[in-house]
């Protein structure tokens, strides 16, 4: 049994552990990559512009299951729970049209920001592989979390992140 629990559960968490180091371009600490996105609500955004404010950044694709675990607890349990002035959730669709989007939150409704990112452009400025990935950057536009994968210790954490940056 002990050896059944490791194999299913530890020796995937650890191999994605190595996938975050192999394929995360990014460190906490850093100034969060610089990028513009049009929103699918026809908003600009510039991160430069965001600086005074906690942002989540989030990368997701509408085909992965993880991601679509994730997403609804991202507006349910952070996105009505903090926005306001200070804070903005930030999802971009990797490898996804505009059209794509539109229809995606058609049918899922969620309220925060969501942007195509077609040519993964403003993905590949944080990571070669592996989504659904989540980067909180502080009010001075540097990271302070990275997440990658849905897991729901690392989801905690990165809720605990986000309420202490906004105190």
């Amino acid at each position: 049994m002990k050896k059944t629990f490791l194999f299913l559960f530890l020796v995937p968490a650890l191999l994605f552990a190595q996938a975050e180091d192999k394929y995360t371009l990014t460190k906490i600490g850093q100034d969060v990559p610089s990028f513009t996105v049009k929103t699918i609500d026809g908003k600009t955004i510039s991160m430069s512009e965001l600086k005074g404010k906690v942002v989540l950044l989030n990368f997701f694709a509408t085909w992965c299951g993880p991601c679509m675990s994730e997403m609804p607890r991202v507006e349910k349990e952070i996105w009505q729970k903090y926005k306001g002035d200070k804070f903005i959730v930030l999802v971009i669709g990797r490898g996804h049209t505009a059209e794509d989007m539109i229809k995606f939150n058609k049918e899922k409704g969620f309220t925060f920001l969501i942007a195509p990112d077609t040519k993964n452009e403003i993905y590949g400025k944080f990571a070669t592989r592996v989504i659904p990935r989540n980067y909180i950057i502080d009010k001075n536009g540097k990271i302070a979390f990275q997440g990658v994968g849905y897991i729901a210790e690392e989801f905690e954490k990165m809720k605990g992140k986000i309420e202490k940056l906004l105190k």
